[in-house]
């Protein structure tokens, strides 16, 4: 394994996946945090802006993201005093095969007033031992380095760093944040038998940048009805939680992955 695993190196024609990027769901498909970590960093770099924070990034994913070169097309919408909206296309042989929305809001003062909130606690997490795999845990089996030991029906967590995005680059929070916000759909969507939802997109909002590298994000809910479901979790660093994610899926059970049955050793991503 190399000692700076990432999932794109950069080619004279954009980006080329890696064998890190590779899915569960199919040959030559790409993983989710793959193409969410591509469009974070592409955003961020060309449309962000020192006097903005990020608030939502939402990724629409059209088609499976296959093994080729990818590039990145981006138009900024909206450019105003207090909010800043830019989109991303992510392109492959010619086609779209995920659209992105960045939108920063420019940081202010709070309100007066008191206001609800949750009191979501993320447990302990296990201690980083420096190698690449992230850590699953769940109220029934604790925490394990496979999704295997929580094919079950309780509550999911997961507690990961996230590789680079590109070989060569450190992840900005922002990055990271996107990268494990992916996971929603793995802390929502595992079951007994695996997974047999396919997300279709992700949105991560964030009222802050996290300040880790490892950051956990934990199932807070999961509706499904007739094939189609949708699930929403929490993000944490270690000063709590600070922001959500949030994605839909449909079933695809002819390509269920059943974790039992897979060898992680050398992997990194579980979707």
């Amino acid at each position: 394994m190399t000692a700076d695993p990432a999932h794109f190196t950069v080619t004279d024609g954009g980006f080329m996946p890696t064998r890190f990027a590779q899915s569960h769901w199919g040959e030559d498909h790409l993983n989710g945090p793959a193409v969410v970590g591509l469009v974070a960093r592409g955003l961020e770099k060309e449309c962000g802006s020192t006097e903005f924070r990020p608030a939502r990034l939402t990724v629409d994913l059209f088609r499976a993201a296959r093994n080729t070169v990818t590039t990145l097309v981006f138009r900024v919408v909206r450019d105003g005093r207090r909010v800043r909206s830019a989109e991303c296309d992510v392109m492959q042989d010619g086609r779209v095969t995920a659209r992105a929305t960045l939108v920063q809001y420019r940081p202010s003062t709070a309100p007066p007033g008191r206001l609800w909130s949750s009191a979501a606690r993320f447990p302990d997490p296990p201690p980083q031992d420096g190698t690449l795999l992230p850590y699953v845990g769940s109220d029934e089996a604790g925490w394990t380095r496979s999704p295997a030991a929580h094919q079950n029906d309780s509550r999911k967590r997961f507690y990961n760093d996230g590789i680079r995005v590109v070989a060569g680059e450190a992840n900005s929070p922002l990055i990271r944040a996107a990268m494990v916000a992916e996971a929603t759909s793995l802390v929502t969507n595992l079951g007994s038998a695996g997974i047999g939802y396919i997300n279709g997109d992700l949105t991560v909002a964030l009222s802050r940048l996290p300040v880790d590298e490892w950051i956990g994000i934990q199932a807070d809910s999961h509706h499904a009805a007739d094939g189609i479901a949708v699930g929403t979790a929490t993000l944490f660093d270690r000063h709590g939680a600070f922001g959500t994610g949030m994605t839909t899926a449909v079933a695809n059970p002819a390509a269920q992955i059943d974790f039992s049955t897979r060898d992680f050793r050398s992997g990194i991503n579980y979707e």
